[in-house]
């Protein structure tokens, strides 16, 4: 499987972006899906988990404003990202824990 993130880019914050994150020729409905992120000089960290079954995992204090959710049809995973701040800055990677393959990232800027 070959998963290809995009939808990041420069916004104010207080502002909205929406990842997506697409498996090439194959199918991530029968795949767990998670988004991971990496800031400037820190710790890549997790941002969100989607099961199979729909049910998904925030990490702490990513629930509030980040949204995961998923296309099966269109062999696809978001991440809706909203009222976003400075220290939201990484780039965004999504991959899949089962099979630790991971997608190319998409990089999020957040101005203040």
């Amino acid at each position: 499987v070959q998963l290809q993130a995009s939808g990041g880019g420069l916004v104010q914050a207080g502002g909205s972006l929406r990842l997506s994150c697409v498996a090439l020729r194959s199918t991530l409905s029968n795949k767990t899906v998670a988004w991971y992120r990496l800031g400037p000089g820190v710790q890549r960290e997790s941002v969100a988990t989607i099961h199979r079954d729909g049910r998904t995992i925030y990490s702490v204090g990513m629930r509030d404003r980040f949204h995961i959710s998923r296309d099966d049809a269109e062999a696809t995973v978001y991440l809706q990202m909203d009222n976003l701040k400075p220290e939201d800055t990484a780039v965004y990677y999504c991959m899949l824990p089962d099979d630790n393959v991971w997608g190319q990232g998409t990089q999020v800027t957040v101005s203040s």
